[in-house]
């Protein structure tokens, strides 16, 4: 699959937010489920030129935000339409927002944060390469909740740096 990548719209921010939402359990990524998440989406000032829609053949079928910790890693989050979950999709998706970031940013670790629970989400980062390398409790949606920091180690040599 060959995904396009183009900063977000304010109306597909806006379609994301209020338009996706998640089965039983997943809602919990619904991003009306947290207003401050909900908040940070929805402002373009805050979402700056990190975040991505990311179109198949012309359809937004997801979207990732690229934030950078320091020169040499950055902590990527996601999003799949909800109607394509579960549909084995997600590993071709995630693949293409690690190529993505490797050709725009260069890092030499991708990071990401994952919910616990989520063993669906957890089994494709690990088939992409991502490892777990500790957990974490944060304050979202209402209560607290585990989450698993995952890396995906990147050589210099492999993203062309010298």
């Amino acid at each position: 699959m060959d995904f396009d990548f183009q900063i977000i719209t304010q109306e597909q921010a806006e379609g994301i937010a209020y338009n996706w939402k998640y089965d039983g359990e997943y809602a919990f990524y619904d991003l009306t489920a947290d207003e401050e998440d909900l908040a940070e989406f929805l402002d373009g000032d805050q979402r700056g030129n990190s975040t991505y829609a990311v179109l198949d053949q012309g359809e937004m079928i997801g979207f990732y935000t690229f934030n950078e910790l320091n020169e040499s890693t950055i902590d990527i989050g996601l999003g799949m339409h909800p109607n394509l979950t579960g549909k084995g999709k997600g590993e071709a998706f995630t693949r293409a927002g690690v190529d993505f970031s490797i050709a725009r940013y260069a890092p030499e670790t991708l990071t990401l944060s994952v919910a616990a629970f989520n063993n669906r989400a957890i089994k494709v980062y690990k088939k992409v390469g991502f490892v777990p390398i500790g957990a974490f409790i944060q304050e979202t949606n209402g209560s607290r909740y585990e989450f698993i920091k995952m890396s995906y180690p990147l050589s210099k040599q492999r993203i062309g740096r010298a």
